[in-house]
């Protein structure tokens, strides 16, 4: 996961680390801070398709694009890509954005995707040599970003992202847009009790506390 968005361009400064609980302050204190984006690793069920169904039903398809845009939004249209999904929603906005080095696979993703409007972003992400490269490359070393296409997979991963207008940000590719779960304080990174209470809390009470999740959090490198 690490190798592959730092081949692409986020700077090594930056890099996932895991979270091992969401209550323990202990445990929570191995992850560096501040933590700019989450990254929910969980199996889809029939509860979270009904709910996906069900809030995305009235909502109408995203169509922003252009630097006002608060955040960079990906449609998913590439066959199990949804890891490669997560990690890029979670480098290419808030702060992380910032740590993207210029003249990289990266930042010419982002320099290409922002005027464009979301079907024509899914375009470019199906159509870009680096990401194709970036995606055979980790499916090959076997990490999770990266199934092979072919495969059966019943994990998804969604991303949780605080913005530069400190809102906490849901990005899921398989939705029909980014999803604003609400308003943070200046001091709150996406780790924060209110970023968990609003983002990844909320998310695994309506599972009804099934525990096979992982998460993840993009933060400070500790190399």
């Amino acid at each position: 996961m690490n190798s592959l968005v730092h081949k692409l361009g986020l700077s090594p400064t930056l890099a996932f680390h895991d979270v091992y609980s969401l209550d323990d302050p202990s445990l929570l204190a191995f992850v560096p801070r501040p933590v700019y984006a989450l990254l929910l690793v969980f199996p889809v069920t029939s509860t979270y398709e009904d709910a996906r169904r069900a809030e995305d039903e009235p909502l109408p398809e995203y169509t922003g694009s252009g630097e006002g845009e608060e955040v960079i939004w990906l449609r998913q249209t590439i066959r199990n890509a949804c890891g490669m999904m997560g990690l890029l929603h979670s480098v290419c906005n808030g702060a992380a954005r910032d740590m993207v080095g210029p003249e990289t696979d990266l930042a010419k993703l982002i320099h290409d995707a922002l005027p464009l409007d979301p079907a024509s972003r899914a375009k470019l992400l199906e159509t870009s040599p680096a990401i194709a490269r970036a995606h055979a490359a980790a499916a090959a070393q076997g990490e999770t970003a990266a199934p092979n296409a072919e495969a059966i997979v019943d994990l998804h991963f969604v991303a949780f992202v605080k913005s530069a207008r400190n809102n906490l940000w849901e990005l899921d590719g398989r939705r029909k847009g980014p999803l604003n779960r609400g308003q943070l304080s200046d001091a709150d990174d996406a780790l924060a009790e209110d970023a968990l209470d609003l983002g990844v809390r909320r998310f695994l009470k309506r599972e009804g506390g099934d525990m096979r999740f992982s998460l993840v959090a993009l933060a400070p490198s500790m190399d």
